[in-house]
């Protein structure tokens, strides 16, 4: 049986008690049997808007407190690095590693995170022609030692690439659908649902968001045909510290995850 990759949690580690609130309204996901679940949360958001803006508390408590989840929660992790010199010490922790959209063309970071055994996430930039991604995939692979490239072979090396709409303007992101397609001939995809519907800097400062389209973007998604889902969640999106107004609480998540998965095996 093919599962739904599923990768979720909030957008960056609050606190060791709101990252494990969190992790326990997840678990029954985490234990479907259609579902290959990743629990993700950032130890450090190194590209806010604003300087003032919360980061989180840093690579050594913050992989700390994953390292708990993973234990607690018998969960996968993932997330993101932003600098080269993070992957080793993120992978000993980390089941995959998150590349940023603004970072997916960063040679140094990716050819880092090949030479650990973690799977990894790129994001595709907003910036991006989604049929460009593949250069990205190949130095990934390459730097694996593989000399082939394509769908299957991404997939045999636990890479990904994640789609989270393209810029339209200036404050506001369009997701085109057939960039799914696209980058499905070379590397399985995940939709990223809560960061499709974000608007950078709309907040003054910080990034709005369009919380109420995220589920239909979704459905969409999983009627094109993507292989996971990625969702940012929180116990109160209202009171995150981080990406609130594009975020689920956890309760919408399970009722919208099962429409995804009804979907997904149509």
């Amino acid at each position: 049986m093919k599962k739904m990759i599923l990768i979720a949690g909030p957008c960056v580690i609050e606190s060791k008690e709101l990252v494990f609130k969190v992790a326990k309204e997840l678990v029954s996901l985490n234990e479907d049997e259609r579902i290959e679940f990743y629990f993700k949360s950032s130890f450090d958001k190194a590209n806010r808007t604003s300087i003032d803006s919360f980061r989180g508390p840093g690579l050594e408590e913050g992989l700390k407190i994953l390292e708990a989840v993973k234990k607690e929660f018998s969960m996968k992790i993932l997330t993101d690095i932003h600098e080269s010199s993070q992957a080793k010490a993120v992978a000993e922790v980390a089941d995959v590693l998150q590349i940023p959209a603004f970072l997916c063309r960063q040679t140094d970071l990716l050819v880092a995170a090949a030479k650990t055994k973690a799977k990894i996430n790129i994001k595709k930039g907003q910036f991006l022609n989604p049929s460009d991604i593949k250069y990205s995939i190949k130095k990934v692979l390459q730097s694996r030692g593989e000399k082939e490239e394509g769908f299957e072979i991404a997939k045999k090396h636990g890479v990904f690439v994640a789609e989270r709409g393209s810029s339209f303007g200036y404050g506001n992101l369009v997701v085109d659908m057939r960039s799914l397609l696209i980058m499905r001939e070379f590397a399985p995809v995940i939709f990223d649902a809560t960061h499709s519907v974000q608007m950078p800097g709309a907040l003054g400062g910080k990034s709005g968001g369009q919380r109420e389209f995220i589920e239909p973007l979704a459905r969409a998604a999983a009627a094109v045909g993507v292989d996971g889902f990625f969702f940012e969640t929180h116990i109160n999106p209202c009171e995150a510290l981080c990406d609130g107004a594009n975020m689920l609480d956890t309760k919408r998540l399970k009722e919208c995850v099962k429409t995804l998965l009804k979907l997904s095996e149509l």
